[in-house]
């Protein structure tokens, strides 16, 4: 079970990486558009100083990855390590086509694939672009912002300077490579935002518990009992364990309770934000 998870993992890294690519190299780089975020940054530098965005793209990320390394845990700083390693090596190796010069396609369809894979890298638990870790990183030191209010400025930053270097079209069209990127990247993920809370019914539940307390998230527990479910046990006394969790931790703690308990009932909704509790701090042992 725990094997096969991996695998698809993986699996959806690797074509996150093929389409990101496809986003940056078959689109966007003869246009001269760029993207929001540490990706933005990359070709805009790329565009300005002559180095080759593959190794701007690694480069910049690569810092944010080691920052929140304590904050997401070293599995997803390996794997995001890999996967932002993986797309600056797709960038060089692979000959992706030109795909078209018309700028309203290529603005629109570049952030479609752009967005594609890194939805699909954040699925399966990586990230291609350390932006939401330094908005994260940040939101715990000024907590009046959050982590969407964060992004927005720093993109507002990007096209501002875009539109210096690049020219007011270039820049025009590079915010609406942005949009089309955002609401791919939602579409991928069904509504990503910030935070996410689970609630999970299992006869496992002092385990679960103790698994997501471990990774310094709050837990509430519930105590119920089941209805008539594939087991045929009525009234049999469940914990119920609620918790909530940013976006990158999910797959990882999904993870974690299917491999406690592989029939447990797991209920996921996305959330806008929160107050107090254990989401915005972790609690760190002495």
């Amino acid at each position: 079970m725990k094997a096969r998870i991996h695998f698809e993992n993986y699996i959806q890294i690797v074509l996150g990486i093929l389409s990101a690519g496809m986003g940056i190299k078959g689109f966007l780089l003869s246009s001269s558009f760029i993207d929001g975020g540490v990706t933005g940054i990359s070709m805009l530098l790329a565009k300005i100083i002559g180095m080759p965005v593959s190794i701007l793209i690694f480069a910049i990320n690569i810092p944010f990855i080691v920052l929140g390394y304590r904050q997401l845990g070293g599995s997803f700083a390996l794997k995001s390590s890999l996967a932002i390693a993986g797309l600056s090596l797709c960038l060089v190796f692979i000959n992706f086509p030109d795909v078209t010069h018309d700028k309203l396609l290529t603005a629109v369809f570049g952030g479609v694939f752009l967005g594609a894979g890194v939805g699909l890298a954040i699925r399966g638990g990586a990230v291609l672009d350390g932006t939401e870790i330094a908005a994260l990183l940040l939101s715990k030191k000024m907590e009046l912002l959050k982590v969407s209010d964060i992004i927005l400025l720093f993109n507002i930053v990007i096209f501002s300077t875009a539109l210096f270097f690049l020219g007011v079209e270039s820049a025009l069209y590079s915010i609406l490579t942005y949009f089309s990127a955002s609401k791919m990247i939602e579409f991928i993920i069904n509504g990503i935002e910030r935070y996410t809370s689970i609630t999970v019914v299992s006869s496992k539940g002092e385990a679960i518990r103790a698994a997501i307390s471990a990774r310094g998230r709050g837990v509430t527990v519930y105590e119920g009992k089941s209805g008539y479910g594939k087991d045929g046990h009525i009234n049999d006394p469940r914990d119920i364990v609620f918790t909530v969790a940013t976006r990158l931790e999910i797959p990882a703690i999904k993870q974690e309770i299917l491999t406690i308990d592989p029939s447990a009932f797991i209920v996921q909704q996305s959330i806008d934000d929160t107050t107090g509790g254990l989401v915005k701090r972790k609690r760190h042992h002495s």
